[in-house]
């Protein structure tokens, strides 16, 4: 590839005026020799008095509008038009880009590392951070609804493939591990049980303890968990994926709704697939507690449910059930949300994903929190 003309300059005072000639092709490949020349200009003259006539310019490129925009950028108006004489294709446009986007920071101030005061700031900063995520969230929320209920008054808009195709990635395939780890917490609390009531000769009551305790929260919370750190991630980084490859702005372009075709499904799916799941969670830690209510108690697995089916009223299972629909509703609104949120670098894609585990875990235990409340005061 040719090199061009060499870039070269030349200067003259009019008045009050110092005007710049640069001639040539002012191109990376040939400023090497007026850099030095630019920088004299910086030191020996008043950015307010040069003019920088263009018309003698050839090529120009980002690197060579640099350095002549250096020359005024002191100036309080560089991009004012008496700092340009003559006419050139793109040397004017370009100079003027160059200064707009080229800001000289000053170096950060050296951060206290002590004091009431810097502590009570970052502490308001966080409060402030936390409020305007729950009103984005909300309002994504409702952007949500406005969306289905869209979608609900027609239904051939419904997008079923690939929400049959989600329920399985994120229902059924989550199955085994949802069932192992409940499997596991059943039969831990049965054996602290087995270990504490048998203390009292009440070692029988470990049915009941295993039953309750699974029925209505670890069950229904150990889902949950498992969708948030599982799927909820997963939801993040397909949206953010596409966000970052302008595959959703391709959508809109083409006059489809990416919460139609990105959202809905989602959301849908794991409002479905939560209380199936949650079945099976509870299924498992029963088993796990009965196990080990066998090995350590005799207690045989008949007599386990027998007494189950005995003292145990179904209350408590619809307890554990009602909570699943809302955990998963809220575990794809988490996601889905921060995956559209992503930047177009892949360091905000690793934030947002973070950001979905950690606050859908965080709303979970939360609305549980809530719920066991409003359970205690209608004595259910």
């Amino acid at each position: 590839m040719p090199s061009g003309r060499t870039a070269t300059l030349e200067i003259r005072e009019e008045g009050q005026q110092v005007i710049l000639e640069p001639k040539g092709d002012w191109v990376i490949q040939t400023i090497t020799g007026v850099h030095r020349e630019i920088e004299r200009i910086e030191d020996d003259y008043d950015a307010g008095r040069v003019v920088i006539d263009v018309s003698e310019i050839g090529r120009i490129d980002t690197t060579g509008a640099f350095l002549l925009g250096r020359t005024v950028q002191e100036c309080a108006t560089p991009n004012a038009d008496w700092h340009y004489l003559g006419s050139h294709g793109t040397a004017r446009r370009l100079i003027g880009e160059i200064i707009e986007r080229v800001i000289d920071c000053e170096p950060d101030p050296p951060e206290e590392r002590y004091g009431f005061v810097q502590a009570f700031e970052r502490i308001g900063k966080g409060l402030e951070a936390i409020l305007h995520e729950a009103i984005d969230t909300f309002g994504f929320f409702g952007r949500t609804l406005t969306t289905f209920g869209s979608v609900m008054l027609r239904p051939h808009r419904f997008r079923m493939t690939p929400t049959i195709y989600v329920m399985e990635e994120a229902g059924v395939n989550a199955l085994p591990i949802i069932a192992v780890l409940t499997f596991f917490i059943g039969a831990v609390v049965a054996f602290m049980g087995a270990n504490l009531l048998e203390t009292f000769g009440a070692s029988v009551f470990t049915v009941e303890l295993v039953g309750l305790s699974v029925l209505r929260e670890f069950g229904v919370l150990i889902t949950a968990i498992i969708l948030a750190g599982r799927s909820d991630s997963a939801f993040t980084a397909a949206i953010g994926s596409m966000k970052m490859q302008q595959e959703i702005d391709a959508m809109r372009v083409l006059g489809l709704d990416p919460y139609e075709a990105l959202v809905i499904p989602r959301v849908v799916a794991c409002v479905l697939m939560a209380p199936l799941l949650t079945f099976g969670a509870m299924m498992a830690g029963i088993f796990g507690g009965m196990m080990v209510s066998w090995a350590t108690l005799d207690i045989s697995p008949g007599f386990f449910i027998t007494r189950m089916n005995d003292t145990i009223d179904w209350s408590h299972f619809w307890v554990g059930m009602s909570k699943a629909p809302v955990f998963g509703m809220i575990i794809a609104i988490i996601g889905c949300k921060q995956g559209m949120q992503v930047g177009g670098d892949v360091e905000s894609l690793g934030r947002r994903v973070t950001a979905s585990v950690v606050q859908s875990i965080f709303m979970v235990i939360v609305v549980n929190a809530g719920f066991a409340m409003m359970y205690l005061e209608l004595d259910i």
